[in-house]
């Protein structure tokens, strides 16, 4: 018991404590995971929220478009044809076909035009195509049977398509009484009861080979009808109002450019009316039965029409088989009300009903034609808990039913759509989104807290110990002046924080070195500036008393040798001295110092400076001796590299005039000196560095007694008088611009 106590003291001793001593860097970490993990969960639920904000306004929008499309396209006469023939389908189902009978073949559908031109071709084909009601069957053959929406333009049944085929059509010879030599139609019509049976050969008329409206050539004759008994025989005179046309394009309509070898398919077209005595006897009685001039209008369309059977067969010559027949199976049906239901998005339901019409007697009255409602999406395998989050986030208007209506106008009638949809449905889309979000959610937060468990085990605690020695290296550093030293032997790995933790070490050993070494040599240089100090004062001393007389021009220089000495006395380096110095800039007359500088330079050894005068003073802000400093070195580098014998050229300008690439640009408010010698031109990669402190173009600077300087000191000094300095090469040599404030 005693040694499991020892231990576990030991242990306390050497991890716990140590772990509470950054008390501040663990909160740090602790928080700053914890506010990742909450921004993680915040940047999910505000994306969702945001998500369904957007979701529910696509919806709403798109449920007002989806509605105002549906509309449009039952404006249509395609749509028209389908609001007509609601009658097909059942009040209570979206999926009901029509309603079934006993007669086979096709029901008529009343169009949306009075009647039809059947004698003119592009008449007819433009209404049968803009209805849409063309029933569609394999090989490219189309069928439309159907009556007018008015009544009074006759009790007849329009039948009107096309079709393809290979042969040229055999006409019937006038007066031969065998009607199976020659191309036919045989068309059946059951209706209460009854069953009406046409047999109508095809007969050329006098203008074969006519062109139609697109140029084409085509073989045009009638179809003149036969009645039909019991037994099959045909009549011996036609139908009057039995009327049919046959056209037959001259063009081939080939499925492939390679099937030349096949037959020439050319497609026919017809146009047939079918008279129904039975509708006509009724629609005479209902004009007979009007009284007191008060016009009755009969029911139209008849109720029983979708119980119609219609059949049509083309035959060819002879005994064949049918080149055509409306009963094949598997035809595609015209646009119905029942098709809108694949435009209806989860959640809607679209109910259609129709008004009193303006010729009924009770125009208010409203008949519910059909409700279509969306197939849901099945539900995807969400989790609960996910759902009840989506349901709960705080979204404006999710649980608002969204309702539109429009109106639609036909012939026989007005038509009211009104369709619902719920919000709330965007939940269940958004939901499987969420599922996707929900797993890199908890990927992320799963990988914070791991990250966090291993910087807490296996980080922190070594930070911990490199904090606390590092603190008493930095109160080692504030404290003496002795040599630093950094213990991280037990902290030395192979990771990052060990290899870190080295080279601290060993920076440690390099900066005791370096700073060992950097406080001999500070040492010697003031030692040697002292000297130097001493021994130039007490000579300059002297000089200033022999040259004291006014007008002295050697006076001046004297003032500027003693400032020289007094700012580097005592200093470390000459480079600091220069930018340690602080100038007391006041107003100068430019133009009279530079004046005295041009007459004033022979004796510094610097001949040939010719400075051109302005006409009037100009002042700017600047120290006198400084500038003259300044002024002096430039052009004693212009000495060194000028042309022998050539003057060194010395311009004011007050004009604002920036300089080119390489110097630096001056504002409006300067005063610009340029200094200009004749020479060879600064090598381009060294007019940005000659400013430098100790840089020179000599290759033995030491030699010559250059030591790079000058141009510094000049670059110093304007700088702490505000103003600048630049060098550019020109066409015969190089010019040094300054420029200084106005005062």
């Amino acid at each position: 018991m005693k040694d499991l106590l020892a231990r576990k003291l030991r242990f306390d001793v050497d991890f716990a404590l140590p772990l509470r001593i950054p008390f501040g860097l663990r909160i740090f970490f602790r928080a700053a995971f914890a506010l990742l993990a909450l921004a993680t969960v915040g940047l999910a639920l505000s994306v969702l929220v945001e998500e369904k904000q957007i979701s529910l306004r696509n919806y709403q929008d798109g449920f007002r478009k989806n509605l105002s499309q549906i509309a449009t396209q039952l404006r249509h006469p395609s749509g028209q044809l389908a609001l007509l023939n609601a009658h097909n389908q059942t009040s209570q189902t979206t999926t009901s076909a029509n309603t079934p009978r006993t007669a086979p073949g096709l029901s008529p559908l009343v169009l949306p035009y009075a009647a039809i031109d059947f004698d003119d071709r592009s008449k007819v084909q433009q209404a049968v195509e803009m209805s849409g009601c063309q029933v569609n069957y394999a090989g490219g053959a189309t069928l439309c049977v159907a009556v007018g929406n008015n009544p009074w333009a006759g009790g007849f049944i329009y039948v009107a398509g096309s079709l393809l085929s290979a042969d040229e059509l055999v006409p019937h010879p006038l007066g031969d009484a065998d009607l199976q030599q020659a191309h036919r139609a045989v068309v059946q019509v059951a209706l209460r009861g009854q069953t009406y049976r046409w047999l109508a050969p095809f007969e050329t008329a006098g203008d074969v080979g006519s062109q139609s409206q697109s140029g084409a050539p085509t073989v045009r004759g009638r179809l003149t009808g036969f009645a039909l008994d019991a037994n099959g025989q045909a009549a011996n005179r036609p139908v009057r109002d039995f009327r049919g046309w046959l056209w037959q394009d001259s063009r081939c309509v080939q499925a492939e450019a390679s099937s030349a070898a096949q037959p020439c398919a050319k497609r026919w077209f017809y146009s047939i009316r079918l008279p129904i005595d039975m509708w006509r006897d009724a629609l005479l009685a209902t004009a007979a039965g009007t009284g007191s001039g008060n016009k009755v209008r009969p029911q139209w369309p008849p109720a029983d029409l979708d119980r119609m059977g219609v059949q049509l067969q083309f035959l060819p010559p002879g005994n064949g088989p049918a080149l055509f027949d409306s009963n094949t199976p598997s035809a595609v049906q015209p646009f119905a009300l029942r098709d809108l239901k694949a435009q209806l998005q989860a959640g809607e339901t679209l109910h259609i009903s129709k008004q009193g019409t303006a010729h009924s007697s009770d125009a208010a009255s409203v008949a519910e034609l059909a409700v279509l409602r969306a197939d849901n999406a099945p539900d995807a395998d969400v989790p609960h808990w996910l759902n009840r989050l989506i349901a709960r986030l705080p979204v404006e208007g999710d649980d608002v039913r969204s309702e539109a209506r429009e109106v639609v106008d036909t012939p026989l009638g007005r038509y009211a759509l009104r369709m619902t949809g719920d919000g709330r449905t965007v939940d269940k889309t958004l939901s499987t989104v969420a599922t996707r979000v929900s797993w890199f959610v908890g990927g992320m937060l799963l990988a914070i807290g791991l990250t966090w468990l291993a910087i807490e085990l296996r980080i922190i605690r070594r930070i911990t110990l490199l904090s606390r020695r590092a603190a008493t290296v930095s109160q080692t550093v504030r404290g003496t002046d002795d040599a630093l030293a950094l213990d991280v032997s037990d902290l030395q790995s192979h990771d990052e924080l060990g290899v870190l933790a080295s080279a601290l070490a060993d920076l440690l050993q390099r900066v005791n070195e370096d700073a060992r070494r950097e406080r001999i040599r500070t040492a010697q240089e003031k030692d040697q500036w002292h000297a130097v100090g001493h021994e130039i004062m007490s000579p300059l001393q002297s000089l200033k008393a022999l040259h004291s007389a006014p007008g002295d021009a050697s006076a001046r220089y004297i003032h500027r040798m003693q400032q020289a000495v007094r700012v580097l006395y005592g200093s470390a380096s000459p480079s600091e001295a220069f930018e340690r110095t602080t100038l007391q800039s006041g107003t100068l007359d430019i133009n009279l110092f530079l004046q005295e500088v041009a007459a004033n330079a022979p004796a510094a050894g610097i001949a040939q400076v010719e400075y051109t005068s302005q006409p009037v003073p100009v002042l700017v802000k600047a120290d006198e001796h400084a500038l003259e400093d300044a002024i002096t070195h430039v052009l004693r580098n212009a000495e060194r590299y000028r042309v022998p014998g050539s003057p060194i050229q010395m311009v004011l300008d007050i004009a604002p005039n920036p300089l080119s690439a390489g110097a630096a640009t001056l504002t409006d408010n300067e005063v610009h000196l340029h200094i200009s010698n004749q020479g060879p031109p600064i090598a381009p990669d060294m007019l940005g560095k000659i400013f430098e402190y100790g840089v020179s173009e000599h290759t033995d600077s030491a030699a010559q007694g250059n030591r790079g300087q000058g141009l510094f000191v000049a670059k110093t000094y304007l700088a702490k008088m505000g103003g600048t300095i630049g060098a550019q090469n020109t066409k015969d040599g190089v010019r040094f611009t300054m420029g200084l404030q106005r005062a």
